[in-house]
């Protein structure tokens, strides 16, 4: 959905926007090939490797001072508000938030995001803080059944987190293999259109990373960093996030949004792009509180 991100965000040449999720660099790329300068945010620490690319292709395409086109800065986007102040910008004409794990980290077997993928339970997108595998050994069963319910929205959740609690009591839960293996093992029988496994590591990923704590964090940032007119822009991969978008849309004074109803992909951009399949683009606009 990456055309219709460039155009809800309706750049304006040389003015700065925030890719809040900077990633591999995709949006940021695309931003500046708009025109737009870019402050670039991601906790991830292997992010430096693609801002290291991207400063180099710009000095090759002959940018003459590429710190005035392109900024990065590590942290999370919780903290957005201080990130561009310490950045020293004052100016923000847009913000793009791509919520959720990038397929870059999916795709990255060792960092524990997907049960597609044998590797060491982890999913901390930061280098810090408990991973999904000390949350899964030190959680009791309540606490496993309320995360499963509530972040995964997993009707099985009591059944699943028992299960786990008695396989790790015979052996220790450290690979997401495993942790698949117990989940597939506790899910009733039954047809179903998604892996078993999908919701309970959606809902670890969600609590090891507060992701929807930083999420409402960084929505109400938006009112500190953005001027008047300036665009903020939303890419949702699950509903319990984009209710949140929602609902800061509809009640921020300070937001306009830009359509009734979120943007779903096309059949073309999901050919391109499968994850895109469940995404929903927000957008809103800056207006004065008491407008």
């Amino acid at each position: 959905m990456l055309e219709r991100c460039l155009e809800a965000l309706a750049i304006v040449p040389d003015t700065w926007v925030v890719d809040a999720t900077f990633g591999a660099g995709g949006h940021t790329r695309a931003l500046l090939a708009r025109g737009a300068r870019v402050l670039a945010i991601d906790q991830d620490p292997r992010s430096s490797e693609h801002v290291e690319a991207l400063r180099t292709d710009l000095g090759r395409a002959g940018v003459a001072d590429p710190a005035e086109r392109f900024r990065f800065v590590g942290g999370n986007f919780r903290d957005l508000a201080h990130l561009v102040h310490d950045a020293g910008l004052d100016d923000v004409r847009g913000v793009l938030l791509d919520l959720g794990v990038s397929s870059m980290q999916l795709d990255e077997g060792e960092r524990g995001f997907a049960f597609r993928h044998d590797g060491p339970l982890d999913m901390r997108m930061a280098a810090s803080g408990p991973s999904a595998a000390d949350l899964v050994r030190e959680a009791s069963v309540e606490e496993l059944a309320a995360w499963l319910h509530r972040y995964g929205e997993e009707r099985h959740s009591r059944r699943i987190a028992r299960a786990i609690v008695a396989a790790r009591d015979a052996a220790p839960i450290v690979t997401t293999a495993r942790l698949k293996e117990v989940v597939q093992a506790a899910y009733p029988p039954g047809p179903r259109r998604d892996h078993p496994a999908r919701r309970t590591f959606q809902a670890l990923r969600l609590v090891v990373n507060d992701e929807l704590g930083a999420l409402e964090a960084a929505l109400a940032a938006t009112a500190e960093v953005l001027v008047p007119g300036g665009r903020l822009v939303v890419l949702a991969y699950h509903s319990l996030e984009d209710r949140i978008v929602k609902r800061a849309f509809r009640d921020r004074a300070d937001l306009r949004p830009l359509q009734k109803r979120p943007l779903e992909a096309t059949e073309a951009e999901v050919e391109a792009n499968p994850r895109a399949r469940s995404a929903k683009l927000r957008a809103a606009e800056k207006v004065e509180a008491s407008a």
